[in-house]
């Protein structure tokens, strides 16, 4: 399964587009500020699923801030991050995803791009600001690969 993961959007979305017609995904995830903006690109493929949290410039909206989801029997814990705190720490972010079990965190909100692989095997991943970066996480058979690409 092939996932693309956006956020600080801020109205620029030709980042997503090229994205998802470069690599075709079965998965979009947008983790907030400019929820928005996924919603005008999950019109534009109507037959891709987009799942989506909201963040701190986005108002008063009924989503959740987080979300745990199973995709291909992986779980992942995804938010924002400005209820965790990610821009002075992220141990509140690991300790929350530790706690419900997740194999993956996504966040955004600082608009500086991570991907590691934490000596527990939680993957940890920040997308940066989809006019410039995106992430991409395949899941094959179980196993996970992660990474951060940048806007061409």
């Amino acid at each position: 399964m092939k996932i693309l993961v956006f956020s600080d959007s801020h109205h620029s979305l030709s980042g997503m587009y090229q994205a998802i017609e470069a690599h075709a995904p079965q998965q979009v995830i947008h983790l907030g500020d400019m929820m928005s903006d996924a919603q005008e690109v999950a019109c534009a493929y109507p037959q891709l699923p987009f799942c989506m949290v909201p963040g701190n410039c986005d108002g008063w909206v009924l989503e959740p801030a987080k979300k745990q989801i199973k995709l291909a029997g992986v779980s992942i814990l995804l938010s924002h991050g400005h209820l965790w705190g990610v821009k002075k720490t992220y141990q509140v972010a690991y300790t929350d995803a530790r706690a419900c079990g997740a194999q993956i965190l996504l966040f955004g909100h600082t608009h500086t791009p991570l991907c590691l692989q934490l000596e527990d095997g939680l993957w940890v991943m920040n997308p940066g600001m989809s006019r410039s970066t995106y992430g991409l996480i395949q899941i094959e058979e179980g196993n996970i690969d992660c990474a951060v690409l940048s806007q061409e």
